[in-house]
């Protein structure tokens, strides 16, 4: 666990050594988790062009894939291959897809057979993934980096690639962990959310990060979407929820309760040290305004926690 010093801002926490919490804590069943998913959307130039590189990770009881697009700027469609991790064939977990961009070759380089997995779909360590361009990684994943440099017989870009946001799907009862960069450039942070929504108090809900509690948010039922500061290593780092469809029915079902942990401040149209955020408006809501490019700058961590039965 990260040796962080992590504080509260604009709220008063009672007994959070009561409340120390890690992933570990609650062990997640396949039962417990219909599909957990991991996406991260990248930006790096090929081709002359900024173009957006979606890596994501699929597991549920029976699958377990990971699939890598590039967008291509000059078609409506773009490339994309999908690599199945749950087949005991090793062969098929190292490969090579080739594709072009603005008649450029472009090549996915993976190796995955000694890949380290733990609960979440995405591996620990022992793989590399390597997206190459004219002889330059323009986007390297994993550890085994001296590996891939081999293999592919290229060299690093002078152009390092962006990490613009993390979206995660995790499923819980009542526990639900996550790993989030709450400071450019750095590792990640355990983030664990509890909560209590049923009995005869009223519902709340309790963010930890890095095993110490940061924010408790009560009366759910009036506070159902929020924003707050924290403070991480003297970084703040902006948490906003919408746990609207955790209380509230709707026509559609039961839907993912819907988190962001941005570095920074959100820079929407309210001020940022409000911890309300604005209400739904006709057919748009937050969390598509949070998800909008155009709303948000920097990295963001978008959470999705599904309850279950």
């Amino acid at each position: 666990m990260a040796n962080s010093l992590v504080e509260s801002v604009m709220l008063t926490v009672q007994d959070p050594s009561s409340r120390k919490k890690t992933c570990k804590d609650d062990k997640i069943t396949e039962a417990d988790a219909p599909q957990n998913s991991v996406t991260f959307v990248y930006q790096t130039k090929v081709a002359e062009s900024l173009r957006s590189v979606t890596v994501s990770w699929c597991k549920d009881p029976t699958d377990h894939f990971l699939s890598v697009s590039v967008d291509n700027t000059l078609e409506e469609n773009k490339f994309s291959c999908k690599i199945d991790l749950e087949s005991g064939q090793s062969w098929g977990k190292k490969g090579l897809r080739s594709f072009e961009i603005a008649g450029a070759r472009v090549d996915i380089y993976w190796d995955l057979r000694h890949a380290k997995f733990s609960t979440s779909p995405q591996p620990n360590s022992g793989y590399y993934i390597a997206l190459v361009y004219k002889k330059e990684v323009l986007l390297l994943l994993g550890d085994l980096e001296n590996d891939a440099f081999v293999r592919t017989k290229s060299k690093p870009s002078p152009e390092e690639a962006t990490l613009v946001c993390k979206r995660d799907n995790v499923y819980g009862k009542k526990m639900f962990c996550t790993r989030a960069i709450l400071e450019d450039g750095k590792t990640e942070h355990d983030v664990v959310i509890e909560t209590s929504l049923s009995g005869p108090d009223d519902p709340e809900m309790w963010i930890s990060i890095d095993g110490m509690l940061t924010s408790r948010i009560m009366n759910l039922h009036w506070r159902f979407r929020g924003n707050e500061i924290v403070m991480v290593n003297n970084l703040p780092v902006q948490i906003f929820w919408d746990v609207h469809d955790w209380l509230f029915t709707n026509d559609l079902g039961p839907g993912p309760a819907f988190f962001v942990f941005k570095p920074g401040f959100l820079e929407t149209a309210t001020d940022p040290k409000s911890r309300e955020c604005p209400e739904r408006t006709g057919d748009s809501s937050t969390r598509e305004l949070l998800e909008d490019n155009s709303a948000t700058t920097g990295f963001c961590h978008f959470l999705y926690a599904w309850r279950t039965a």
